[in-house]
Formats: C-alpha cells, sequence, structure tokens
C-alpha cells in the first residue's frame, strides 16, 4: 500500500495539476485500500483502535514536536553572554525549553580556557555532553584538578539532584547541558557566588 500526496511545483509551493490537493480518485483508492486493511486486521483478532483515539494519544507528541526548534548548524546558534550566576567569560546558548520555566531545557556553554565553575549544586539531574575541547568534573566541595575526570569530545557526565559537582577546562570546551526546568545553581560556599562579588 502507497499513500499519495500532493506534489508541489518547485516555483509556487502550491499542488500541482491546477491547485488540487491530489487526484480524487487516488484518494478515493487511499480510503478504500485503508478500510480494506483495517477489515483483514479485524479478522483476523487484531484490536483496532478508533481513529479518534489514535489522534488523542497523537496529539501530545504532536505538540511537543511543533515544539522543537528546526535542525541547526553550529554557525546557526545565537551565543549571549551567561547569567550573573556563572563566572563571566563564557556563553550561553537556549536550544530548547525556557529555563526559567518547566520542562526539558538543553543548553550549550561555551567556555574559554582556564575556566572555572566552582563547588554547587542543582534541584534537578543535570546531563552533560562533551561537544569540543577538554571539560573536567568533580564531585564534592571543593574544586581539585587531581580528583577530578577530565571528558573528551563525546564524553558523557551526569550530576544528579542536591549532589555537589564542580567543573573546569583547561583548553577550553564546548558541552551540551539537558535538565528539567527551571534552572537554578546554588555554591556550596556562598563566596563563590559571583553574584555576591558585585
Amino acid at each position: 500500500m502507497s499513500i499519495i500526496h500532493a506534489r508541489t511545483s518547485p516555483r509556487s509551493g502550491a499542488p500541482e495539476g491546477g491547485g488540487r490537493a491530489g487526484h480524487p480518485e487516488r484518494s478515493k483508492g487511499l480510503f478504500v485500500a485503508l478500510r480494506s486493511r483495517v477489515a483483514r486486521m479485524k479478522g483476523r483478532g487484531a484490536t483496532v483502535a478508533p481513529l479518534f483515539v489514535l489522534l488523542a494519544l497523537a496529539g501530545p507528541l504532536a505538540l511537543r514536536a511543533a515544539d522543537m526548534p528546526g535542525p541547526l548548524q553550529p554557525g546557526e546558534i545565537k551565543w549571549g553572554a551567561v547569567p550573573p550566576v556563572l563566572p563571566a567569560g563564557a556563553r550561553l546558548a537556549v536550544l530548547a525549553g525556557d529555563p526559567a520555566g518547566t520542562g526539558m531545557v538543553i543548553l550549550r556553554l561555551q567556555m574559554p580556557a582556564g575556566y572555572r565553575i566552582p563547588p554547587h549544586w542543582h534541584p534537578t539531574d543535570e546531563h552533560v555532553t562533551v561537544i569540543s575541547g577538554s571539560f573536567a568534573i568533580g564531585m564534592g566541595d571543593k574544586l581539585d584538578p587531581a580528583k577530578s575526570k577530565t571528558l573528551k569530545p563525546g564524553g558523557y557526565a551526569v550530576a544528579l539532584a542536591r549532589m555537589h559537582h564542580y567543573a573546569w577546562t583547561k583548553s577550553g570546551a564546548v558541552v551540551q547541558v539537558s535538565l528539567m526546568g527551571p534552572f537554578q545553581l546554588t555554591y556550596v560556599h556562598p563566596a563563590d557566588d559571583p553574584q555576591q562579588k558585585k
């Protein structure tokens, strides 16, 4: 069985054939083929859900897919300054979600050589994937390079909710961070908070 879609003119984007969405006989044939297939499935004892049930289940998925941004090349990502809760000098891009809202949030953090994020924690799990450069992460209340693990591109780490951790890069790095919003960061030592230094 094949599904017939209206072809569009490469210039105007309008359907070919005088503006019709498709050939009426083909559309009727598709409906008959679908009805015939459902009848065969029922004949074999298969349970066939009514169309409205399928649409109701697909609705949330369709909304979620509609919220996704289009495909982006690295040069199309819009970078900005990091929020004041992070040390200055890095850049941040929001790829998906609202960091101040609830739900899935995907961020990219671009850090220069020598960048450090002192020990801190988040109220939700934080998943980090290294995109480029080298990125070190460690667990604990003191930033200790000897007790951290340096990840290369493709490397992955997770800091569970409320787990004290720190991060740094010697050469610079870009990482992708996935979390459930809202994004919050609390420093283990309040004096490390860049907002306290202003």
